[in-house]
């Protein structure tokens, strides 16, 4: 154990390898069981078909953790699968429209502030995310 640096199962591991094949037990590496096995091609196909072409019940977009549910396999899985494919579903990938009825009218408003502004204004926009919202505009 000093001379080599191991710990002591290592070295009575040698030790058992030593006596059952010899020399020659200590110069190859001893065979281990496999790791896991890598998904089937088809339950790869299915989390990419069912994330790029589903909605999941009650939910605006798949998480790792329903997709996970609803295929059988590990969060995990579904994460390495998104990664390897590009896939982002919390992220949306068009425009939304807003259902405002006084939306095009708003929407003019705020683009002829920045196409146009009043002299010596400031001008914030601050998105629906925020907890300050709203359009200010402030004259000196």
């Amino acid at each position: 154990m000093r001379q080599t640096g191991q710990s002591k199962p290592t070295v009575w591991r040698w030790q058992a390898r030593f006596a059952e094949a010899g020399v020659d037990g200590l110069l190859r590496d001893k065979t281990r069981p496999p790791g896991r096995a890598p998904l089937p091609p088809e339950v790869i196909r299915k989390v990419v078909s069912k994330t790029t072409t589903e909605h999941p019940p009650e939910a605006t977009h798949w998480s790792a953790r329903m997709m996970a549910k609803a295929v059988g396999i590990a969060p995990s899985s579904v994460q390495k699968i998104w990664r390897d494919h590009g896939l982002k579903p919390h992220l949306v990938r068009h425009f939304k429209l807003s259902k405002d009825p006084d939306f095009e009218a708003k929407l003019i408003d705020v683009v002829g502030l920045y196409l146009a502004p009043p002299d010596r204004a400031l001008v914030l926009s601050v998105d629906e995310k925020s907890h300050v919202s709203g359009l200010l505009t402030r004259c000196s």
